[in-house]
């Protein structure tokens, strides 16, 4: 059995947050199918699905392009740098027209992303897997792609923001690069070495100090109990706001049910929530700079 056979039969499929991605080899793919129209092959993908393929190992898009005899393999990365040259609507829905060779229709007239390389080229996604080291598991990705995200929620907000992570990334950029703040200020009523691990913090000026606003720990693979912990040295602060970010609003009662006296300073919020309120940001951001208010 050649690779392209085996390996699709082998996938693995994941769902987490927007996207439904399938592990193929070591790659992970979204696989997008669009039957044969007149002239080109029209794919409508929205925005955060393309974010979070793309902050992924290894990723990539499969667009079947009228069977599977016909298929383009893209680095999700690829497009995702491209789409500032395609068109999309208000709601972050990208209109991806492929033309009968192949290749991904720009704006402008005659503009194509040549995409020769990727047609029918299955085996990129052997070579990708033997680049890369050790496999890691999507929610391991996605957890950088929320923090991310709320942390470019508070900065569109005019917060300054938070965040302990050196190494994670998120659109190719370190989450530390993302902050306003490089270090977490130190709080009178709070054990610094649990505040400086808390996934993201937002402060906001009071006088010549910063004071806390919201906390937020995300918790897609890790259990509650610790990110509650942490959080909790914030108590002292009656005004401050503290989130946990799940999958899984059970174990999230479970945890505040057996901490009657405080459950009621803690929120859950469903992880896919953070990204529709994160699409909504950016588009009432980009709203205001389309008309100047």
């Amino acid at each position: 059995m050649d690779f392209t056979k085996r390996h699709i039969s082998e996938a693995e499929l994941y769902k987490v947050l927007k996207s439904r991605t399938y592990k193929i080899s070591e790659a992970n793919v979204l696989i997008r199918t669009a039957s044969e129209g007149n002239r080109n092959y029209f794919f409508g993908i929205n925005y955060l699905t393309i974010e979070e393929i793309s902050n992924l190992e290894n990723p990539f898009i499969a667009f079947i392009c009228g069977s599977i005899k016909s298929v383009l393999i893209l680095p999700a990365k690829l497009l995702f740098r491209e789409l500032h040259n395609i068109s999309h609507d208000r709601n972050g829905e990208y209109k991806i027209n492929i033309d009968k060779e192949l290749n991904i229709i720009l704006k402008g007239r005659g503009n194509r992303l040549s995409c020769k390389n990727y047609i029918n080229n299955w085996d990129i996604l052997k070579e990708s897997s033997q680049k890369s080291g050790v496999y890691s598991n999507p929610e391991e990705s996605l957890q950088s792609v929320l923090q991310g995200r709320i942390i470019d929620i508070g900065n569109i907000r005019g917060f300054k923001t938070y965040c302990p992570d050196k190494s994670k990334k998120f659109n190719d950029k370190a989450l530390v690069d993302l902050t306003t703040l490089r270090e977490c200020p130190e709080l009178q009523f709070s054990d610094h070495n649990l505040l400086r691990n808390i996934d993201v913090l937002w402060f906001e000026p009071k006088g010549k100090n910063l004071v806390p606003a919201k906390a937020f720990e995300v918790e897609l693979s890790t259990g509650t109990w610790s990110g509650v912990g942490r959080m909790s040295t914030l108590l002292d602060y009656s005004n401050v706001n503290l989130y946990v970010i799940s999958n899984d609003k059970k174990k999230f009662k479970q945890v505040l049910g057996t901490l009657p006296l405080i459950h009621d300073r803690f929120t859950h919020i469903d992880s896919s929530l953070i990204g529709e309120l994160y699409s909504a940001e950016l588009q009432l951001k980009e709203l205001r700079l389309d008309i100047g208010l």
